[in-house]
């Protein structure tokens, strides 16, 4: 816990509500421990905090855009993978409290659990420290390298509109998997009339699609290859 707090800047006063944050579901079934006692009804108010700072920002980020603009903008931000994301920057799963079964079967690295988990760690500061904290971390973590991350998050649509000028149409084709059958790692390319571009990563195959098309797209402004 100590390393975690040196990451992410915030030093807790009441440790336990790390420690409470950090709880997974299936430690305390193993345990018997009371429901309250895991991480999510702090994930309840992680969340609800997260949409409240994230909204705020982009009421004054972005003057120009309507209601429907900024709530897309915000789901890109916020949705699953992007929170997993963030978590994977503070090495957020290494802390976690999982039962065994949940821990043998790659619970670290599920989306799922430790985007729950940011939430969860996102309101143990606001209850320990306020709001201001709190915001900082989200700043930090969640709303950091915005243009970049809505071009990761939407790279398909975008590498598409960028070559339909050209009447060509961008596919994708798995051409590798790794990893044990609870965390495997999927690899694809973009492949664009034929021929192979970008390649990338990702534990969904739609995450390594995505990965490939933004891999294609940075090639693409890059010049280091032309469509």
């Amino acid at each position: 816990m100590k390393k975690l707090e040196e990451k992410i800047g915030y030093t807790f006063k009441d440790k336990a509500l790390l420690e409470h944050a950090l709880r997974h579901s299936s430690y305390i079934n193993e345990h018997a421990l009371k429901k309250e006692d895991c991480n999510e009804r702090l994930e309840f108010l992680g969340d609800s905090i997260l949409e409240y700072v994230s909204s705020e920002f982009m009421f004054h980020a972005y003057p120009g855009k309507s209601e429907g603009d900024m709530s897309k903008l915000r789901a890109a931000l916020v949705c699953e993978n992007g929170l997993a994301q963030a978590a994977r920057t503070i090495d957020l799963g290494s802390c976690l409290t999982l039962g065994k079964g949940m821990d043998a079967e790659g619970g670290r690295e599920k989306d799922s659990i430790i985007s729950d988990a940011f939430e969860a760690l996102i309101a143990a500061i606001y209850l320990d420290g306020g709001m201001e904290p709190a915001k900082k971390l989200i700043y930090d973590y969640v709303l950091n390298d915005i243009e970049e991350k809505i071009l990761f998050y939407d790279a398909k649509t975008a590498l598409q509109e960028m070559i339909q000028s050209e009447r060509k149409t961008a596919a994708y084709e798995l051409i590798g998997e790794s990893g044990p059958e609870h965390a495997k790692v999927f690899e694809a390319a973009a492949v664009i009339n034929g021929k192979r571009y970008g390649t990338g990563k990702g534990r969904s195959k739609k995450q390594a699609e995505q990965a490939a098309a933004y891999e294609t797209i940075r090639m693409i402004r890059n010049h280091t290859v032309c469509i």
